[in-house]
């Protein structure tokens, strides 16, 4: 069952988190699409990968990530050290982003060939991007136990 509820919660979330990043990349004209980011430092560290090859590990890096964070969030949720409600998501959700700018500055610092952005905006839009993918995460999370619960008492 926990692995559903990972699952559960982190295709939910990453999937909204990518969406709100590729409406923001809309609105402000440069591209915030993490998936692509990690796809393009992938393609410039292993250049013998064609540009296909790295966008499918950028969207296999993003979910992955995605997943992880799901993964500590089922954790909390079902020891019952957090509620999967709006006001704990949201924090759980400004955590993640604040740790996310914290690793994607040491990514971009230690890439031998970092792309060209603006980081401060690239970074500010991960924060609230984070609070997108905590939301939606803690959605599919109860949705999924709800669908089980209303299986199990039939």
């Amino acid at each position: 069952m926990k692995t559903k509820e990972i699952l559960a919660g982190g295709i939910t979330g990453t999937t909204f988190m990518t969406l709100f990043s590729y409406l923001i990349s809309l609105a402000d004209g440069e591209n915030f699409s993490e998936p692509e980011r990690l796809g393009q430092l992938a393609g410039r560290l292993i250049p013998k990968l064609d540009k296909q090859q790295s966008q499918a590990l950028g969207w296999l890096g993003h979910y992955g990530v995605g997943l992880l964070f799901a993964l500590v969030y089922v954790e909390l949720w079902r020891r019952g050290k957090l509620k999967p409600d709006l006001k704990t998501n949201l924090w759980l959700g400004g955590l993640s982003g604040l740790l996310a700018v914290a690793v994607w500055k040491a990514t971009f610092k230690m890439h031998p060939l970092p792309p060209s952005l603006s980081f401060n905006k690239y970074y500010l839009q991960l924060v609230p991007a984070h609070l997108v993918f905590a939301v939606f995460a803690g959605i599919g999370y109860q949705i999924l136990k709800r669908a089980n619960y209303v299986t199990d008492h039939r």
